[in-house]
């Protein structure tokens, strides 16, 4: 008989880590809002989440589930802050420390309630920094302070969850004042405020209240309280709750050794749990009833016992719906975990998708600066290359243009014309200064290139003296102060027409130098009456023939430079006359002001 006894005790330990119960199990809620949440995953809408969570952990928090409801409430927090939703981050931080408290963690709910006041508007505010007060402080005054204004705070509200809650919170320090009559009032204030709208927090008020009255050895009363538990309609409906309520109040009889009562009460629950299908209630029982058979050494009785729960253990089973709620809640919360999962997988596959499309673009970035660099400077080198062109080039236009002036000097001193020669080299000398002094820039004021051409032509007149009279025109609309030209950029054209036409005339030829504004440009004419260029070629000896011509292409080439560096758009266009011998040299260009 004892080891049956053995086999049956151990065999409801077994089945008692296998099952598990929640009394009101809310397998419905928790499913829909699964579904809801794996919506909002797949519309990545957090604020959505977020919801769904905070009525999850709503849903374990109204049920006394309160380590699930703070596990949910906490993901809830959590993506609030993250987007910085302040009601909500107040609502979530409130319930979370609720929660908290509830299981006893007071630093973490403290934080919470700290957080939420510092979020929280108006009332919330005060009620949140009231709940802080109540925790944080070891005064029994202070404590009851905090919790005063609470109570007028949700009078005022009409808010009865959270009135309930501060009479029992002030019931709790009457009871640490030793102020019993306050205390039970304050119970019985909860009690009443709650049973219509939080039926577990009812009944978790009153079960303080029986263990009040059972601390304080007034088992009549803590009876009474309990029986009127029974007879409230959130009871009597729920066959589940009932049970439990039933042996709660057989444990009120065992503690005032009232044995037989408490057999009858444990009997009686045990019946309902068979026929209603409640396995783990009566389970309950049967260890209840064993534990009382076993101090009364009615051993056969707790045989008995064993060998009708075991017989119908496999019906009830079968009849209990909480199990299979049980499972399909236990599925339900691995779905969302696993939604989690692969939420977080997702996360990371996008972070890390970004960071390489980051790095991607970093790196065309850096590329293309550094090929914009490179391009950049390679085109500063040509552009400085050009410059260095443009200057040796104008650099050596001054020995061609010596050259030519020294033989100048030298048909003087050959003609025994010494004091032409003078005349000539004094010119000459000046004319040379304001060259060499022009000679680093590109541009040069017009009026010193004015000047510079003004004395060259003064120079080969007096040479060909017999040969040419010519004439310099300026338009009156052009600033020659302001005005910036191309520094001995005319003077080739007016050599040549000299020393390639007017010279080999046989009577006095004429020269003439133009510059008129056209709009936004300065044109140039430089005409002559010489022999013309055709004729010019003719009378060039073979050794002329063979000799490349380095002024005049000295001069284009400093053009395109000009255009290429300045984008001067130098037009330059030389032609023999069609109706009488002679040249005639346009140049056109832009005009460029100081």
């Amino acid at each position: 008989m004892k080891i049956f006894h053995l086999f049956a005790v151990f065999f409801l330990l077994a089945f008692e880590n296998i099952l598990f119960a929640q009394s009101n199990n809310p397998v419905n809620e928790v499913q829909v809002q699964s579904k809801k949440l794996k919506k909002a995953v797949d519309n990545k809408d957090e604020n959505a989440q977020a919801d769904s969570y905070y009525n999850i952990g709503e849903t374990f928090f109204n049920d006394g589930n309160f380590s699930k409801s703070e596990e949910y409430y906490t993901k809830a927090k959590t993506i609030y802050e993250k987007l910085n939703d302040k009601p909500n981050i107040e609502k979530a931080s409130r319930k979370l420390a609720q929660s908290q408290e509830k299981q006893n963690k007071i630093a973490p709910a403290i934080s919470n309630y700290s957080r939420a006041a510092e979020v929280g508007y108006s009332r919330n505010k005060a009620v949140n920094s009231n709940d802080v007060t109540r925790l944080s402080t070891s005064s029994p005054e202070m404590k009851a302070e905090a919790i005063q204004n609470n109570i007028q705070i949700n009078e005022k509200e009409n808010d009865k969850g959270d009135l309930a809650a501060s009479y029992s919170q002030m019931a709790d320090v009457n009871i640490q004042q030793k102020d019993i009559p306050k205390a039970e009032k304050n119970l019985n204030d909860a009690y009443k405020i709650s049973k219509k709208e939080a039926p577990q927090q009812a009944l978790e008020i009153n079960k303080k209240l029986t263990n009040f009255y059972v601390e304080n050895k007034n088992f009549d009363k803590a009876i009474e309280a309990q029986k009127k538990v029974l007879k409230e309609d959130f009871v009597k409906d729920n066959s589940q709750e009932k049970v439990n309520q039933i042996q709660e109040l057989a444990d009120i009889y065992i503690k005032k050794n009232d044995i037989d009562e408490a057999i009858n009460l444990l009997k009686k629950s045990y019946g309902i749990a068979l026929e209603k299908g409640h396995t783990l209630e009566a389970q309950k029982s049967v260890k209840k009833l064993d534990s009382l058979y076993d101090v009364s050494k009615n051993t056969d009785a707790s045989v008995q016992l064993y060998r009708d729960f075991l017989g119908k253990l496999p019906d009830l089973v079968s009849k209990d719906r909480s199990l299979v709620d049980n499972k399909i809640l236990e599925d339900t919360e691995q779905r969302i975990t696993q939604l989690e999962q692969e939420k977080k997988l997702k996360d990371e596959l996008i972070r890390k998708k970004n960071v390489f499309n980051y790095s991607l673009i970093g790196a065309l970035i850096i590329l293309t600066g550094l090929i914009i660099f490179i391009f950049r400077t390679l085109k500063k080198v040509q552009i400085k290359n050009k410059k260095i062109a443009l200057q040796s080039l104008r650099r050596e236009m001054n020995p061609h243009f010596i050259f030519n002036s020294l033989n100048s000097v030298n048909h003087f001193i050959a003609t025994n014309n010494e004091l032409e020669a003078n005349q000539y080299l004094t010119k000459f000398s000046k004319l040379m200064r304001g060259v060499m002094e022009n000679s680093t820039d590109d541009f040069i004021p017009f009026q010193q290139e004015l000047d510079l051409l003004q004395n060259y032509l003064a120079l080969e007149k007096t040479r060909f003296a017999d040969k040419f009279d010519y004439e310099i025109d300026v338009d009156e609309s052009l600033n020659t102060q302001s005005l910036k030209v191309p520094g001995m950029l005319i003077q080739p054209f007016l050599e040549n027409a000299i020393w390639h036409g007017l010279r080999y005339r046989t009577t006095k030829g004429f020269l003439k130098l133009n510059f008129e504004k056209e709009n936004q440009y300065l044109k140039i004419t430089v005409e002559d009456n010489g022999i013309g260029i055709e004729e010019s070629k003719k009378l060039k000896t073979e050794h002329q023939k063979n000799r490349e011509g380095r002024g005049m292409k000295n001069t284009l080439e400093r053009i395109t430079l000009l255009n290429d560096l300045y984008h001067q758009e130098i037009e330059c266009k030389i032609t023999d006359k069609k109706d009488m011998p002679g040249v005639f040299v346009k140049i056109k260009y832009k005009l460029i002001n100081k």
